[in-house]
Formats: C-alpha cells, sequence, structure tokens
C-alpha cells in the first residue's frame, strides 16, 4: 500500500509535467494540469502527515513531528488508563458478565464433555479432543516442574490449613452425633471383641505375670494357676456381656464417658487447649512431614497417571454428577453464576491496577523504533489509504477551484 500510494504520487506530478509539457495552448490540458498540481499538493501534505506521526519527514528535525517515539511514555499511560477505565472495573465486568451463563456451560461440558467438544469444535469424529489436550498439558506440567517446588507450597497450605483447624469442638459434634444416631455401638462392639482377642492372644503372659506376684505360699499350695483362671475367666465373661447386652453397666458407663467427652471437647476451654496441644505435637513430628511427602508424590503420581490414560480426560474425574446438577438445578446455577460475578469482579478490583500497569511497563521498556514498528503495521494501510485518498481529494479540489476561477 506505500508503494501504490508512492507511485499515485509520482503518477500525479509526471501527469503534471506533461500537461504544463504539451498542453500548451491546447484546450481541456489547464485543467489536467490543474488536478495533478492539487493532487501533488494533496499527497505530499498527507505524506508529510503520516510520517509525522512515526519519524522525522526527511531526517530534518522539524517541530511536532515524530510524535509518537517522542511521546511513547505518555502513550503508555495513557493505554493503561483507558484499559483500566473501560475494561476492567467491577462494575464493567459485572455487566459483561451479566448474561453470561458460564455455570450452564460448565455443567453441560461436565455432564457429557464428548458432545460439548464436537459442539464447540464443531465437527463430528471429535469428542473429547478439548479434554485429552486439556489432560496432557497439565501431566506435561506436573512432569516438568520440579516436585519438591511444587510440593513445598501445596503441603505448605495444607499445614496452614490443618493449624487453622479448631479440632476440639469439631470432633465433639461427631461424637455426639453419632451418640445421638447410635452409630457408635459398632465401634464400642468392635473395641471389646478386640479386647478379648488381645486377651486371648496374650494370655499365656497374663498368667505368668500373675504367678509371679502371687505370693510364695499361694504358688506352693498351687492357687496361683485357679487365681489366674478366675482374673481371667471374670474378664472374658464381662466382655462377652457387654458386647451381647446393650444394657449393660459397662456399656452404659462407656455412652456416658463419650458424652462427657463430646461435650467437654465443644464446650471445655482446658479440653480444647489439650487438643490444640495435641495437634500441634503432631505437626511437628517428622512423622507428620514424612506423611505429607508421601502424600503428595502418590496424587502426583496418581493424577499423572490418571491424565495420561486412555480416556482420561477431564470426565476421568468423576465430575458428570457436578455436570449434571449444574445442568439441571436452577438455583444452583443462579448461585455458581453469581458467584463467578463476583469473583471475577473482585479480581477487576483487586488487580486491575496491577493488570494495566504491566502493560504500561511493558511498552515502556519498548524501544521507540519498536513501538512505532509495531503501531504502523497495524494500522499501516489506513494510513497509505490516508495518502491515497489525500492525493485524489486534493486533485479533485484543485480541479473544482480552477473551474471556478475559469468561469467566474
Amino acid at each position: 500500500m506505500r508503494l501504490v500510494a508512492t507511485a499515485l504520487l509520482v503518477a500525479m506530478a509526471g501527469l503534471f509535467v506533461a500537461s504544463r509539457h504539451f498542453g500548451a495552448g491546447r484546450p481541456g490540458f489547464d485543467y489536467l494540469a490543474a488536478f495533478a498540481e492539487a493532487a501533488m499538493v494533496g499527497g505530499l501534505a498527507d505524506w508529510f502527515a503520516v510520517t509525522a506521526l512515526f519519524r522525522r519527514p526527511l531526517g530534518l528535525p522539524i517541530p511536532h513531528t515524530a510524535i509518537i517515539p517522542a511521546n511513547k511514555d505518555r502513550i503508555a499511560d495513557s493505554l493503561a488508563i483507558f484499559l483500566r477505565a473501560n475494561f476492567l472495573t467491577p462494575q464493567v465486568v459485572a455487566r459483561r458478565l451479566h448474561g453470561l451463563d458460564a455455570a450452564g456451560m460448565l455443567g453441560g461440558y461436565l455432564a457429557n464433555p464428548a458432545a460439548a467438544e464436537q459442539t464447540i469444535s464443531g465437527q463430528a469424529g471429535t469428542p473429547g479432543r478439548i479434554g485429552d489436550s486439556l489432560s496432557s498439558l497439565i501431566a506435561d506440567i506436573l512432569e516438568t516442574l520440579d516436585p519438591d517446588k511444587v510440593g513445598r507450597p501445596a503441603k505448605a497450605l495444607l499445614k496452614n490449613q490443618i493449624e487453622r483447624i479448631d479440632f476440639a469442638p469439631l470432633l465433639g459434634q461427631v461424637l455426639a452425633g453419632m451418640i445421638a444416631d447410635g452409630r457408635h455401638m459398632p465401634l464400642i462392639e468392635g473395641v471389646l471383641r478386640r479386647a478379648g482377642l488381645l486377651l486371648e492372644a496374650n494370655e499365656p503372659a497374663l498368667r505368668a505375670m500373675i504367678r509371679d506376684r502371687a505370693s510364695t505360699l499361694m504358688r506352693w499350695a498351687r492357687l496361683d494357676d485357679r487365681l489366674a483362671n478366675a482374673l481371667l475367666d471374670a474378664v472374658y465373661a464381662l466382655l462377652a456381656e457387654t458386647v451381647v447386652d446393650r444394657d449393660h453397666p459397662l456399656r452404659l458407663r462407656i455412652d456416658e464417658t463419650l458424652g462427657t467427652l463430646a461435650h467437654d471437647l465443644m464446650h471445655d476451654p482446658a479440653m480444647g487447649a489439650r487438643v490444640a496441644r495435641i495437634k500441634a505435637d503432631a505437626l511437628a513430628n517428622p512423622a507428620f512431614a514424612a506423611w505429607l511427602d508421601a502424600l503428595w508424590e502418590r496424587s502426583r503420581s496418581g493424577l499423572i497417571a490418571l491424565l495420561r490414560a486412555p480416556g482420561g480426560s477431564m470426565a476421568g474425574f468423576g465430575l458428570n454428577g457436578l455436570g449434571r446438577a449444574l445442568a439441571e438445578d436452577a438455583a444452583l446455577r443462579a448461585m455458581v453464576n453469581r458467584f463467578a460475578r463476583r469473583s471475577l469482579a473482585g479480581l477487576a478490583n483487586r488487580h486491575g491496577a496491577d493488570i494495566v500497569r504491566i502493560v504500561s511497563e511493558t511498552v515502556r521498556r519498548w524501544d521507540a523504533r519498536t513501538v512505532t514498528r509495531r503501531i504502523e503495521s497495524a494500522v499501516g494501510r489506513d494510513l497509505q489509504f490516508i495518502r491515497i485518498n489525500g492525493t485524489l481529494v486534493g486533485g479533485l479540489v484543485g480541479l473544482a477551484l480552477h473551474a471556478l476561477d475559469h468561469y467566474v
């Protein structure tokens, strides 16, 4: 387009010279000369205007030329302010997202990823391509990044969340709920049966302990074996009766103790402090750090294996139920959409200034030649059309003025 505009200007100059040289005294050539002369003036004026935006015409230090390179930093700041005021305000983001059903689209994708991706791609026979590509990308990222560097913040976040949880009232509520519903009974019976098995497995050691603690007279009279048998039989009987009889005094005592424990966990500050100390000791234990390391590595390896498996796209995470709920439950969909709008508007409010600062600083770091080249290449065709239009419009105006001067 630059060559076309320049060639048109050169053609007008040639037409002007030819009309003046060969048309002297001939009718009509004066109009052609007037048109060519005015076209040259218009083309040269617009060439100067377009060139002055980006550089100094012919390299001459003419004032108010090379406007864009000279004002690069001011343009960067103005662009950042324009983006901040017109695109990254909470009101603009909320208004743009008002009619967007993000939850519905997400629900449709999760409920039937293949159909959703086929609709997006517009091609049949290519289901799962978007999900597979996304899964492969996530797996590549997990494999490429250093596991320790990635896992360290993840483990620190998990540890911080555990530290912030007040376990005492939580445990108390769980225990109280189990007692109210009777769900603690199988647990108690399992503990009692386990106690009986442990007692049976360690019966020889218990008999030896009783004999060692018996007096010499009892051992001489062989009463130690009878004492051991009586004690063990009594314990076996107590455990068996407690398991079978739901109204046994020992079981009732266990229920009462558990109820008191649940109440203390929820309401006793001393019990809460004791649980907090136990939690702190557990978190400070090296075994907990080793458990976190193993948990992270198992999670990372399992996630990579799931993503790499055939058909292991995002649908493999079992999110179909969530997708159906989003697609069918209007209240849930409205809540998710409202949350998305508020979250994005909040992000724009909190980080909009940082985003536009990146734009401003990036443009400021560009050298003047880079800025000039990028802007000129973006609008170059239209700039050259300005030159072409200026040449033609100038010629027509010159032709009209010459006709007016001739007939008036």
